[in-house]
């Protein structure tokens, strides 16, 4: 990640967890989730925000990368190590991170596309099969 990207995404979860997504807890009308992994190669923590759904009472997020070719840092962290944690508003939680397939993955598919069009046109950017990810909580914390 480039520095000035860096530095954005460290204002953005600073401003988050300091308001309790009151300040970056949207983009646009969609929720932001801070999504934070175990580095695959460092074990050191990584947060990123990230736009999120809501299925069946779980947080669901995109591994879009805005139709980037490879996948994100992120969903490559947490495919090696799934258990995650997540804030959503004020509200953190442990989560396993769960790669939704198959007709579940159709379905929220189409949902997700029907609410926010913008990853219809990423999907149409790269050959990859952008991954969506259900965040299943474990525990409160």
């Amino acid at each position: 990640m480039n520095p000035l990207m860096k530095a954005f995404v460290a204002a953005h979860v600073g401003l988050f967890r300091l308001t309790g997504g009151r300040f970056g807890g949207k983009i646009g009308t969609q929720p932001v989730v801070l999504l934070t992994t175990t580095g695959r190669k460092t074990g050191k923590e990584r947060t990123v925000p990230v736009g999120s759904f809501e299925d069946q009472g779980d947080v669901i997020v995109v591994a879009s990368f805005a139709g980037s070719p490879q996948h994100p840092a992120w969903f490559n962290n947490l495919t090696a190590n799934p258990n995650v944690t997540a804030q959503l508003g004020a509200n953190a939680f442990a989560a396993r991170a769960e790669v939704v397939a198959g007709a579940d993955r159709e379905r929220l598919w189409k949902k997700i596309v029907e609410t926010a069009p913008t990853f219809g046109e990423y999907q149409k950017k790269t050959t990859r099969e952008i991954p969506i990810v259900r965040l299943k909580r474990t525990a409160a914390n």
